[in-house]
């Protein structure tokens, strides 16, 4: 039987692949699991609705992230900590402190979209990356001053 994918199916093959496979294979796991579709005209139909509502909802999602990035990028963060005799921090600054001030700035971002390879250990200016889409991103200035 021949069918179309519509999710990604581990040794079968990605969304949207037209596949041969046993009968009973599709009819008794593929099919009832909504993995697939029959490949007829019907699934066929079935399948590029479900592509052209992914598009949509993958654009409006880049255009909601790009003007977040927007209304962030104008904005600095700008931590007070607690400081050594020689500009050296009493523990560091990491990406929750960063996603603290982001959040009582009103911001509302998953802090796994904030970019920070290691703690910040030093009073400074700071470039961190911040990914909130895979097309969008850009980069958020961070003072770390003395408290």
């Amino acid at each position: 039987m021949e069918i179309i994918l519509v999710q990604d199916v581990d040794s079968l093959g990605k969304a949207g692949d037209r596949v041969k496979v046993r009968d009973g294979f599709s009819r008794n796991y593929l099919i009832p699991r909504r993995l697939a579709v029959p490949a007829s005209e019907g699934g066929l139909k079935f399948l590029e609705a479900k592509k052209k509502r992914a598009e949509e909802k993958r654009l409006q999602e880049k255009e909601q992230t790009s003007q977040l990035a927007e209304k962030i990028k104008n904005w600095t963060c700008v931590l007070k900590v607690k400081v050594g005799p020689e500009g050296k921090l009493f523990g560091s600054v990491t990406r929750q402190d960063i996603h603290n001030a982001l959040q009582k700035e009103g911001f509302e971002i998953d802090k796994r979209k904030i970019e920070l390879h290691e703690p910040i250990h030093q009073v400074g200016e700071y470039g961190v990356r911040i990914r909130l889409h895979p097309e969008v991103e850009f980069q958020l200035k961070v003072i770390v001053t003395q408290a």
